[in-house]
C-alpha cells in the first residue's frame, strides 16, 4: 500500500474538469496561466487556484521567464500516463464521451 497516497494524489488531481483540461493542455506543450484561462475558457483566478492545487499534487512545475512564469507537466511521462488512460477509458466505455474534442478533452 505505499504507493497509495502517490495514486490518490493523481485521482485527485483528475477529479475535476478544470484540472483535467489543464493537464491536457499542458500534455502538448507548456503554457502561460493567460493562455491556459482563454484556452480552457475559466477566469485568471479560477485557474490560479487549480495550478496551485496541480503543483501541490507534485503534477506540474513553473518556469520564471522574465516577469512571467510558464506551467508545464512535471514529467514527460505524466502526459504519456494521460494518453494512456484516455484510450483505456475510451476502449473500456466508448460511450462514456461521445462528444471528446481530438485533443481528448471531453
Amino acid at each position: 500500500m505505499p504507493h497509495t497516497d502517490a495514486l490518490a494524489r493523481f485521482g485527485h488531481a483528475l477529479s475535476d474538469p478544470t484540472r483535467t483540461r489543464i493537464l491536457l493542455n499542458l500534455r502538448s506543450a507548456p503554457s502561460y496561466p493567460s493562455e491556459l484561462a482563454d484556452r480552457i475558457g475559466v477566469s485568471r483566478q479560477i485557474l490560479s487556484n487549480h495550478l496551485a492545487c496541480l503543483r501541490g499534487c507534485g503534477l506540474v512545475v513553473t518556469a520564471p521567464e522574465g516577469r512571467r512564469t510558464r506551467y508545464e507537466l512535471a514529467d514527460a511521462r505524466i502526459g504519456r500516463a494521460l494518453d494512456d488512460l484516455l484510450g483505456l477509458v475510451l476502449s473500456v466505455d466508448p460511450a462514456c464521451c461521445p462528444d471528446a474534442e481530438p485533443d481528448g478533452c471531453c
